[in-house]
């Protein structure tokens, strides 16, 4: 999971980049800042891999934030801006990408991929990390559960509560989590979300279609703003990875 940062002094901007991680299924969005200032207040109390930056904004700009950033190790960057005379400027600071606004979806989920990509190259060159456990524990009806992730076949969403639907049992078991709490348990390699209300392992997948998912004998919806991050991650080449535009 890539964590990230959302800069921009534009509350319309701010919800644009929003939505936009939120359809990417291995970057999580950690905070929202309006300023650099806030930006650099969020990025001492927690770090973060991954800085969506615009640059024009009052006080210390985008580039101002980059080149004085005083923390290590410093994170990927990538501007989104609606000014293209910064690019140079901005890639003499070595940032991973930068992007026009309007940003299209594709042009963001290419950006966020390289990310990935590097994010990965990254952490080859700091050693191999410990193997996350096959597990998870939930709270349910007044104890914690332990869940292997291999028995999990999709997880529901009910407002608060969400149900883990396993394949070892027709009882889902029910926890008073988000489904963006359970989606940070969750490995991003192992489990995607296909709709507002559903996440679903990845390994149990036996069809697909435009708007639909078959789990064993499941039918699970999938939403038109999910779906070209869905095709995109499971088979790169199919046609309907470009389907929702």
């Amino acid at each position: 999971m890539i964590r990230c940062l959302a800069v921009d002094d534009e509350t319309p901007a701010l919800d644009i980049l929003e939505d936009n991680i939120s359809r990417v299924p291995y970057l999580q969005l950690v905070k929202k800042c309006k300023n650099a200032y806030l930006a650099l207040e969020a990025l001492q109390q927690e770090p973060v891999d991954l800085l969506f930056l615009d640059i024009e904004m009052p006080g210390l700009n985008g580039l101002g934030l980059l080149k004085n950033y005083p923390y290590q190790p410093k994170p990927m960057v990538i501007f989104i801006t609606a000014y293209r005379k910064y690019a140079l400027e901005g890639y003499e600071l070595d940032v991973l990408d930068y992007l026009i606004k309007p940003v299209p979806f594709e042009r963001f989920l290419k950006a966020a991929n390289k990310a990935l990509e590097y994010h990965g190259l990254r952490q080859k060159e700091t050693g191999p990390l410990a193997p996350s456990p096959g597990y998870i524990f939930v709270q349910s009806e007044y104890k914690l559960t332990k869940i292997l992730l291999q028995d999990i076949l999709y997880i529901e969403g009910l407002g608060n509560y969400i149900k883990i639907h396993l394949d070892s049992t027709s009882r889902p078991i029910l926890s008073k989590l988000s489904m963006k709490a359970i989606g940070d348990k969750l490995p991003a390699d192992k489990f995607i979300r296909v709709h507002k209300s559903f996440v679903i392992s990845i390994d149990k997948i036996t069809a697909a279609q435009n708007d639909n998912i078959t789990l064993r004998e499941v039918e699970i919806p999938l939403s038109r703003s999910y779906r070209e991050v869905f095709f995109k991650v499971i088979n790169p080449n199919s046609p309907l990875s470009g389907a929702a535009k």
